[in-house]
């Protein structure tokens, strides 16, 4: 029966099978996500968000990976099969096997290129974030300072990597990561010119790292301000790290609302703000607010 000629080499794809399960099942593995021993939540870290679309690229990296070679090899075997049941060759058939091997391949492998590009701008940004965690940690050190750091905290479009309560006001902390250029003979090109709503990084420029963060900074006072019935100072601070800011570094956006910092000394800068301090009870009740949105998520 012809028919069976094209069933049973289907046999020769069972241990193909085997293995891709088997790399779907330990995909798990390297989910790297702590959980709380007290109450079972996650517990969110500086840089959180970044850290779970890293494991989720590490995922996906793995996958192709381990699960491309499987299923680039998969119709080469059954044509293999298909060379001991088949009564006469066709040629045609080991085109169309081989057409499909090389579409396979060529898949797999800019999915992989994808997932490498991918990875490393992801260990970039969270190293910048990282860094401004640390930076901002000299703000509640010693603790008796009326400073409170809030991380990972849920906005309306995105989350907010850092929120800063001050005696002052609060500040939106946008960190951004961008790789600095290299001139021909060798030194690193990292010199950012602020514009008017524009980054210009040496050959290119950005517009949209500054229309998020003043999104996000008017998002947090409008939201404040529902919560607490009254106006309160926000301030949203744009971080570069690595890159030397020159321009409009402290007067960027309506109002001078958004500063674009390198973020080296950025705990002194926060710190030194001199401005009409907020009465404790609006301070407190930022906090708790705040707080709150924390827990809600």
């Amino acid at each position: 029966m012809v028919w069976l000629e094209y069933l049973l080499p289907l046999l020769f794809l069972f241990p193909l099978a085997a293995t891709g399960v088997a790399v779907l099942a330990l995909r798990h593995l390297l989910n790297s996500q702590p959980f709380s021993p007290f109450d079972t939540q996650p517990l969110k870290a500086s840089g959180q968000t970044l850290r779970e679309r890293l494991d989720r690229s590490f995922v996906s990296l793995f996958i192709n990976g381990a699960l491309g070679p499987v299923l680039i090899l998969a119709p080469l075997v059954y044509g293999m099969g298909r060379m001991l049941f088949a009564t006469q060759q066709l040629w045609l058939e080991w085109a169309m096997i081989g057409a499909l091997t090389s579409v396979l391949a060529l898949v797999f492998g800019l999915r992989l290129i994808r997932d490498f590009q991918k990875i490393s701008r992801l260990k970039l940004g969270l190293s910048c974030e990282l860094a401004v965690g640390e930076e901002l940690k000299r703000l509640i050190r010693p603790e008796s300072h009326p400073y409170v750091v809030f991380q990972e905290v849920p906005g309306k479009l995105r989350t907010l990597g850092h929120v800063v309560v001050t005696p002052c006001r609060v500040f939106v902390i946008d960190t951004r990561a961008r790789t600095p250029g290299i001139s021909l003979d060798g030194a690193p090109q990292n010199v950012v010119s602020v514009e008017h709503q524009r980054l210009r990084f040496g050959s290119w420029n950005e517009r949209r790292p500054m229309k998020e963060a003043l999104q996000s900074t008017r998002w947090l006072a409008v939201w404040l301000e529902r919560e607490l019935c009254k106006a309160v100072p926000v301030q949203g601070v744009l971080v570069l790290p690595g890159w030397q800011v020159v321009g409009a570094e402290s007067e960027t956006g309506p109002r001078g609302e958004l500063w674009v910092v390198s973020g080296e000394g950025l705990a002194r800068q926060l710190s030194s703000w001199q401005g009409p301090e907020m009465d404790p009870a609006t301070h407190r009740k930022v906090i708790a607010a705040l707080q709150r949105r924390l827990d809600s998520r």
